[in-house]
């Protein structure tokens, strides 16, 4: 089976290859072709990751079958406030935009994008389960933020995205209690995904600002898609595990559990995330 893949360079110092038709499912490696390498068991545990949730899955296929073709090469710059090539520390990251992310969204894209993002909600609402308000919000050397912080910070990336759409609600109702903004932001997401489908009406410009398929400014949602929400919330789940599991009080399912890879796909091997 042929997978688009597109390589993004100098990223954190590291290379990321992103499985372009597959929202979220990424690989790590300190050069393009070590990503692109490591991309091969990331997107067979995306495949299992999705059969765990829905039986008649969308993506079947062989581990042996995987052929990696590459799409697009980009290497991350940076921008300051005028637009003007910047320094790392003086400035603002300019990330990947591929040949493939010039497509418009069609319909059952976005329902496998919605049933994805329940799910991988599913997942990180599990990782904090029973923990007390105290060690959500407990801070860690080295760290930004808490598991709360995170939280809200997840939160506030999905208003984000629909902001830069131009479909956001005031940023004054955005609620400031964590969870209480991931459900009601995730409420308005999920509300306002299906009016961006491409459609017949579907643009293709792109400068890497994101925008509906039918709007005046430059951009595509299938980055939205492709690279948006899903890799954070996988970050940021690993994170949060992270901070839980750094107690001897607490055990992680993924060591207790071999089930728990199937629940928990993105704690994985060789950098990859399955969302």
């Amino acid at each position: 089976m042929i997978f688009q893949v597109g390589i993004e360079n100098n990223n954190e110092g590291r290379s990321i290859a992103w499985a372009l038709e597959h929202p979220g499912c990424f690989a790590y490696g300190i050069k393009g072709e070590a990503a692109a390498t490591n991309l091969e068991g990331a997107l067979y545990k995306y495949a299992g990751w999705i059969l765990h949730h829905e039986p008649n899955s969308w993506l079947n296929f062989a581990e042996r079958d995987i052929e990696i073709v590459v799409n697009g090469t980009w290497d991350v710059y940076f921008i300051n406030d005028d637009l003007e090539i910047a320094t790392e520390a003086d400035g603002y990251s300019v990330e990947s935009f591929f040949p493939y992310d010039w497509k418009p969204l069609t319909k059952i894209e976005i329902k496998h994008t919605l049933d994805m993002l329940t799910w991988s909600r599913d997942d990180l609402l599990k990782s904090i389960r029973g923990l007390s308000e105290a060690k959500l919000n407990q801070t860690y050397t080295g760290e930004r933020w808490s598991i709360n912080g995170i939280l809200g910070h997840v939160g506030g990336a999905e208003w984000w995205y629909m902001e830069r759409l131009g479909l956001a609600f005031p940023r004054l109702d955005v609620p400031e209690e964590p969870r209480l903004r991931l459900e009601v932001v995730r409420k308005h997401f999920n509300a306002m995904l299906f009016k961006l489908d491409g459609g017949e009406t579907g643009r293709r410009r792109g400068r890497g600002v994101l925008v509906p398929a039918q709007g005046d400014a430059p951009g595509t949602l299938a980055r939205t898609r492709s690279r948006g929400p899903y890799p954070q919330i996988g970050r940021h789940v690993r994170k949060i595990w992270d901070h839980i599991y750094s107690s001897a009080s607490y055990a992680s399912p993924v060591a207790s559990s071999p089930a728990a890879l199937k629940v928990f796909p993105s704690r994985m091997p060789s950098g990859g995330s399955c969302r």
